[in-house]
């Protein structure tokens, strides 16, 4: 079929790389289909209300190593369960799905182009079923979707978090403290994992193995007692001890997200040593550093080739899909077979094993 418009949102949070697809998606389009391109602003709220922006090569000439999106997205605005805060607090739910379909057909767009992660290609998914011609590209600095190899932003967060472990380190070993830094991933270890490989940190945890406090603390004294009396860790957000709780903050975003926002991690794991220890303990949560600046070369390149493959899957008519790194190649997955599906780290991944042939403590409960 032959591409005359087509559309393309950014929904969840930002990450770097965003506006490399943007750009790419645009400049294929239109140089090699001739399409019109629009941008809908502010996520999937853009399609509720309307609200967009022609894309052109000229337009987007200057982005792709700018950081973030300059389409804007956000996480709470999900059309089938938009949620509205009233003046005495209490939240209403409203399905403003058909609104965003009008809007879709108001446009005449041939393909409407959803880049997110899991939950913003659920709702793409959603949007299929009503009859919006849909195709993914997968987005998250999580890099916890499945079916493809990796996400960009994920590699620009992995060397953000590297770097700030690096530096953590010197202060680290010239102090002779216990430092913690706290990284995003919500659900998923992968930032936490790979950066802390890299870091060298001694220590990390993820949300897949929940944490033996006792070994933690045993792995620090060891390094004390064999002359390295200070320790470097590795905690991703989603991180709990044996038999505890994620450590989750309550703001009035998160009432409107209608999911807890998870943080604090951190914090608690700091306390938890201090009491069993007789070492300083400091913590830094990187936070949203992690999903902003330039993106690293490997990612620049993702999107570059996920976006100019969405495009020729659209002119294909091959809608319903997702784009998809399987090492070398970008392939096509359904997207029903990723609604919902949260790829975590396999307890028994090669990674993992790698990470404790070398000495990282994982906090595994002492056989």
């Amino acid at each position: 079929m032959g591409l005359k418009k087509v559309g393309i949102l950014t929904g969840g949070g930002d990450c770097s790389g965003l506006n490399a697809v943007i750009r790419a998606v645009t400049r294929s389009a239109i140089i090699e289909h001739g399409a019109r391109v629009v941008g809908i602003e502010g996520g999937f709220e853009g399609l509720v209300f309307n609200h967009t922006q022609d894309l052109t090569i000229k337009s987007t000439r200057d982005i792709l190593t700018l950081g973030g999106t300059i389409l804007g997205t956000t996480n709470k605005g999900n059309p089938f369960e938009w949620r509205e805060q009233s003046h005495d607090g209490s939240i209403s739910v409203y399905d403003y799905s058909d609104r965003a379909v009008q809007t879709v057909k108001e446009l005449e767009l041939d393909c409407l182009f959803v880049v997110g992660g899991e939950g913003t290609l659920e709702i793409g998914y959603k949007f299929q079923k009503k009859g919006v011609q849909v195709i993914g590209i997968p987005k998250t600095i999580d890099n916890d979707l499945d079916k493809t190899d990796y996400t960009f932003g994920y590699q620009t967060a992995v060397q953000v978090a590297c770097d700030a472990l690096d530096r953590l380190a010197t202060t680290g070993r010239s102090h002779q403290r216990v430092m913690i830094l706290e990284v995003m991933g919500r659900t998923a270890g992968w930032i936490a994992l790979e950066a802390g490989i890299a870091g060298g940190a001694h220590i990390i945890l993820i949300p897949e193995i929940p944490y033996n406090i006792e070994s933690v603390v045993q792995k620090i004294r060891l390094r004390a007692k064999g002359g390295s009396p200070y320790s470097i860790i590795m905690v991703a957000e989603g991180a709990k001890a044996i038999g505890g709780d994620v450590v989750t903050q309550e703001t009035a975003t998160t009432r409107l997200q209608g999911v807890p926002q998870l943080g604090g991690i951190g914090f608690h794991l700091a306390n938890q040593i201090k009491e069993q220890i007789d070492l300083e303990v400091r913590c830094t949560v990187l936070g949203h550093i992690q999903r902003g600046g330039t993106p690293t070369a490997f990612d620049r390149v993702l999107g570059t080739r996920l976006g100019s493959y969405a495009v020729q899957a659209a002119a294909d008519g091959k809608f319903g899909t997702m784009v998809a790194l399987q090492t070398p190649d970008i392939i096509l997955v359904p997207l029903h077979e990723l609604a919902g599906v949260v790829r975590h780290v396999p307890v028994d991944s090669q990674l993992i094993k790698c990470a404790e042939s070398i000495g990282i403590n994982m906090g595994r409960e002492a056989a």
